[in-house]
């Protein structure tokens, strides 16, 4: 870790707390730093706020007071959830408090050189492959974001033979100030997060921002089928790598003649490959190559493609149960994580779905839905994904009251050789914190029928 002085003795307020948000408390307060920490869930009910204060942490719960901005902080840290929106935000900007998020604490501190990832769908994916191929490599990898630990925690024990591999999200990027990964990865963009953002261009705006304070000493790894996501490499001042399982390129990462290429050289065959899915092939190749910048052999990338099938909750094999196979893809939390998944098999496929209802129609997902055998709906969007399930074709449609019910009721419509698939095409916070908790009880299910 850096030894870092540019917070010492200054006055920081950590806005919201959560993973993130004790681990940059924690952090400032290692510092130097007079920290404030301000969280809306009551004091009572605030296990993380309770250690903060036992470290000597100044802390407020119960709400957000906007009079807190006059005492003379220096700098928020805000949980990136937080809408810059929020009052105490544009307070924050009103009164010229500067904001960032935990990200940029982390770079600060890191003396490791950091490969990020963003993008609206294969981020998890993507990081997870570049994880285990720097791993074969021997190349000491570490694992952050919003997968594995805290970024911040993770760069206090990184050294410089280390590389921290992270995934980040829209809202961390809007954070940022100087931080600058060496290898940038931007996946692909849709519509998502429109709630947060207000517009489609205010978001690629903000994935726009891993690239930002790269130089021509850096790479920038993207999607060259994707007209926005070219629009965006053409702003960075990195050496641009496209990647791209459709088209042959003259250089970056592309399929020919059912191989794997990176600059031209082959890299293994295609049919070697245990991650199921087309949409995978734009992960693998964004994987590729930023493993082959990092110097990793085409033997350790091939162990790691021959071997790894899937990201938990992400198109995730769970079992076999009566000759019916199970998969979770509870990640799957937009219409097009959904036709990507249903795209993956060719067996008949008894799909569970619903959830959060954002007020779209599912209208796009009924050339997708032609080919399924039976759905079982829950949650909010039950009736509209009912709707194009009938525009499609689908005889056979049952609706129960959650995804623990969801598992016997699909299983009752199945014959062996079927395919029972959890991609629900809904984010899941009408009945679930979160998709893993959605992902983890269909598990669960689905091991209640062995």
């Amino acid at each position: 870790m850096k030894q870092v002085n540019r917070y010492l003795h200054k006055k920081i307020l950590v806005l919201g707390l959560a993973k993130s948000g004790v681990s940059a408390a924690s952090l400032l307060h290692k510092l130097g730093a007079f920290v404030t920490v301000n969280d809306y869930k009551p004091l009572s009910e605030n296990p993380e706020a309770q250690g903060l204060l036992q470290q000597g942490i100044t802390v407020i719960c119960g709400s957000h007071p906007i009079d807190l901005l006059d005492e003379g902080f220096e700098l928020i840290v805000k949980n990136p959830g937080i809408p810059y929106h929020n009052p105490m935000i544009e307070g924050a900007f009103a009164r010229g408090i500067p904001v960032i998020t935990e990200v940029e604490l982390a770079y600060q501190i890191s003396e490791a050189p950091f490969i990020a990832i963003t993008g609206t769908n294969g981020k998890t994916t993507t990081t997870t492959l570049i994880y285990e191929m720097l791993l074969a490599g021997g190349k000491k990898p570490l694992i952050a974001g919003n997968i594995g630990t805290v970024a911040s925690e993770v760069a206090q024990i990184a050294t410089n033979d280390n590389t921290i591999v992270i995934e980040l999200s829209s809202f961390q990027l809007m954070g940022i100030d100087e931080f600058k990964p060496k290898t940038a990865i931007l996946t692909n963009l849709y519509d998502a997060h429109l709630d947060y953002h207000g517009t489609k261009n205010e978001y690629v705006k903000a994935k726009a921002l891993i690239t930002k304070n790269q130089t021509a000493v850096d790479y920038f790894i993207y999607n060259g089928d994707q007209n926005e996501v070219v629009a965006v490499s053409e702003g960075s001042n990195a050496e641009r790598i496209p990647f791209s399982p459709h088209n042959e390129l003259n250089h970056g990462a592309y399929t020919n003649d059912g191989w794997l290429l990176f600059n031209g050289e082959r890299i293994m065959e295609i049919k070697d490959i245990k991650l199921p899915g087309a949409h995978n092939l734009e992960n693998i190749l964004s994987a590729v190559a930023a493993s082959k910048l990092s110097g990793v052999s085409n033997e350790a990338i091939f162990q790691v493609l021959n071997t790894f099938t899937g990201v938990k909750h992400r198109l995730q094999f769970v079992g076999e149960v009566s000759g019916r196979s199970f998969y979770n893809d509870s990640k799957a939390t937009n219409i097009l994580a959904t036709q990507n998944a249903l795209a993956a098999f060719h067996e008949p496929i008894i799909l569970l779905a619903g959830g959060l209802d954002r007020g779209n129609e599912f209208d796009e997902l009924v050339p997708s839905l032609k080919g399924v055998k039976a759905l079982v709906t829950f949650g909010e969007t039950a009736g509209k994904i009912e709707k194009a399930a009938r525009e499609a074709g689908i005889k056979m449609i049952q609706r129960v009251d959650n995804v623990e019910k969801a598992v016997p009721a699909a299983f009752d419509l199945s014959e062996a050789n079927d395919v029972i698939l959890l991609s629900p095409a809904c984010a899941s916070w009408d009945q679930y914190k979160t998709f893993e908790v959605r992902g983890d009880i269909f598990i669960d299910a689905v091991h209640k029928l062995k």
